[in-house]
């Protein structure tokens, strides 16, 4: 018995040393790709120091941008949720409407009214993909659940036709294969 639990303790400590070290590692690499983010986008600020006016505007707001895309993107899979994921999406999404509103500021008239609705369209339409996306998911999950739960009852009504130690086994294994 001495024997069982020790290899138990054993197999706990390796188990949780796993887990620890991948959750580790994902630590690691959100903070390396937070750290790389704040670097190039020093980096691309920089370069834009050189230009005047609307271009350096949108360089900003680009680099802003691309900052966004990798702050989010890694913040997502860190995470690794589907609410992370849209929330990732509707930042990226935002940023994007900054850049290309600030294209528009170069424009006059009806022609930056009209760049504006674009970049606003655009938002719009990223925004509901996001959400959309999350819809599905959440739909897919629990259209997921029914077929489980109705393939558990399949298998407990076969285990019915069954008696005694047969069907006790029956039950167990069905429980156990759909995780009730």
């Amino acid at each position: 018995m001495n024997k069982k639990l020790a290899m138990l303790i054993v197999c706990s400590a390796a188990f949780s040393s796993a887990a620890w070290s991948a959750t580790s590692e994902k630590s690691a690499a959100y903070t390396a790709a937070k750290d790389t983010a704040a670097t190039e986008y020093k980096l691309a600020k920089a370069k834009c120091d050189a230009i005047t006016g609307n271009p350096k505007d949108v360089c900003i707001a680009e680099a802003k941008a691309a900052r966004v895309h990798t702050e989010s993107n890694a913040k997502a899979e860190y995470k690794n949720t589907l609410a992370a994921r849209t929330s990732a999406a509707k930042d990226i999404a935002d940023a994007d409407y900054d850049v290309a509103k600030t294209k528009c500021g170069s424009l006059t008239g009806n022609d930056k009214d009209v760049c504006v609705k674009q970049a606003n369209a655009d938002k719009i339409a990223a925004v509901a993909n996001a959400k959309a996306d999350k819809k599905v998911v959440e739909a897919r999950v629990d259209a997921n659940d029914d077929k489980r739960n109705a393939e558990y009852k399949v298998a407990i009504e076969k285990c019915d036709a069954l008696a005694g130690p047969g069907k006790d086994s029956c039950v167990v294994a069905a429980k156990t294969k759909f995780g009730k």
